[in-house]
């Protein structure tokens, strides 16, 4: 029997010696889950930080880009402003010439017709009569 007791002590130290290696390799294993769970941590810390750092880049891009833009369209309506002002003014200049040729010939014309009229009274009269007439005419039609 003591054969069988040192074979099972053989195997109880067997065991022990088994069952402390797998305790040291779990260990060894959770410290490097640790190891890259930290390593994980920090890098996932890392990426964190650099994209809050390019969003805050990104948006304060596109803050001087619109303020670009907006200047750029603000001096480009007071350029389109200007012009269409130049051009109403031109406008209304070119009008004012041309009524006043009008009025100048209508003068003129005025001017003839009264002469005719004076060198003429009966014709006159009978054109104004006649024209009379065929506007009640147009008239009356209606």
């Amino acid at each position: 029997m003591a054969n069988h007791e040192a074979t099972a002590d053989e195997i109880k130290a067997k065991a022990r010696d088994a069952a402390d290696d797998v305790g040291r390799h779990a260990r060894r294993a959770a410290d490097e889950a640790n190891e890259a769970l930290e390593t994980a941590r920090e890098h996932g810390a890392e990426l964190y930080e650099t994209a809050r750092e390019k969003g805050a880049e990104f948006v304060e891009t596109a803050k001087k880009r619109g303020a670009e833009y907006a200047d750029t369209v603000r001096e480009r309506g007071h350029e389109y402003a200007e012009r269409a002002r130049d051009e109403a003014r031109r406008l209304y200049r070119q009008g004012e010439r041309q009524a006043h040729e009008v009025a100048a010939h209508a003068e003129e014309y005025y001017d003839e017709v009264s002469d005719m009229v004076r060198r003429h009274p009966a014709q006159a009269l009978g054109i104004a009569a006649g024209v009379g007439f065929l506007l009640g005419l147009i008239i009356a039609r209606r």
